[in-house]
């Protein structure tokens, strides 16, 4: 066997992810799959590549030592990719290239910047993980990024990345069944949801390191489900499970949205761009303020948050 630019994908995926598992999911294959091609890739080179854990995947110093070759090898594949496919279209004119994470946002973001940005082809990459955003920012791929950073579980910057803070500390709520008894309340107390199933999606970097510290903070141990958000819903909706959410989510006739109380969950957003780019995206970024700022107004509970706490996001000027 033969080492290919997919099987260093491979690699990559596992050490970024920590698990095979996780690989899985940002690769879109099976996880017997990625295990049986981790298998050959190993006995191809004769040599164990990860410790395999409890708590996920860490590399062996051989794996370190192939990681290291890896990386700019695949970089370089990614930049040629990247060239190539520009000099393919042949298109003079101006493009903007963004990545972000799922926000409700993005919506009045796009439609801003088409305003402002007219004659400008502009594209949108989504991916569940902030940090092959950053990734593809740092190489060259994307121009900006919009990401989100969870507390406690910092991102992996890549060097010469620069950010600008749209929200310091964005407080994550609680999606939950409407006829749960903790959804008669304003606010919701952790303690009220000890019992229940919590639903995360672990491809999502820090998500469920960041809901397991704080679970584990207030003395809970609750039953774990993981699957993307688009299952959660459905779960939630049946009465399932519950799952931390976006602030700016909004309510289902079968789902109920709350704060919890003392904001224990919370995400940094931020806009990223390439190394250099200084502030050739300013107006990027205050379209995105402006597109945050109506769907923050926009979300009832949210709202009522932000009123609680005087955010000066309510009254800030537009943009």
């Amino acid at each position: 066997m033969q080492l290919e630019v997919r099987h260093l994908r491979v690699l990559c995926a596992i050490a970024d992810t920590g698990s095979v598992h996780k690989a899985a999911r940002r690769l879109g294959v099976s996880q017997p799959s990625l295990t049986t091609q981790l298998r050959r890739i190993e006995k191809a080179l004769g040599a164990e590549l990860f410790w395999r854990e409890r708590s996920g995947c860490r590399p062996t110093p051989v794996g370190r030592a192939v990681l290291t070759r890896a990386r700019p090898l695949l970089a370089d594949m990614s930049a040629l990719v990247v060239e190539a496919k520009a000099a393919a279209a042949h298109s003079g004119g101006p493009r903007l290239r963004i990545g972000s994470t799922a926000s409700r946002a993005l919506p009045g973001w796009l439609g801003r910047l088409r305003q402002r940005l007219a004659g400008t082809d502009i594209s949108l990459h989504m991916d569940v993980s902030a940090n092959a955003l950053l990734r593809m920012v740092a190489e060259g791929q994307l121009d900006v990024a919009f990401v989100h950073e969870v507390e406690g579980c910092p991102l992996l910057l890549p060097e010469g990345v620069a950010l600008r803070v749209l929200l310091e500390r964005e407080p994550q709520f609680v999606s939950l069944p409407r006829d749960h008894p903790a959804a008669l309340a304003p606010v919701v107390e952790l303690a009220d949801l000890a019992q229940d199933r919590w639903i995360v999606d672990p491809t999502v970097d820090g998500e469920w390191d960041g809901l397991r510290r704080v679970l584990q903070d207030a003395g809970i141990t609750p039953s774990i489900l993981h699957g993307d958000y688009h299952t959660a819903a459905s779960l939630i909706a049946a009465g399932e499970a519950v799952a931390p959410c976006q602030p700016t989510s909004g309510a289902g006739e079968e789902t109920a949205v709350r704060p919890l109380r003392g904001d224990p969950l919370a995400v940094r957003l931020l806009l990223c761009s390439g190394p250099g780019t200084g502030d050739r995206y300013a107006a990027v970024y205050a379209d995105l303020q402006a597109a945050y700022r109506d769907v923050a107004s926009g979300a009832v509970a949210y709202r009522q948050w932000l009123l609680r706490h005087k955010s000066p996001l309510l009254t800030a000027p537009a943009a």
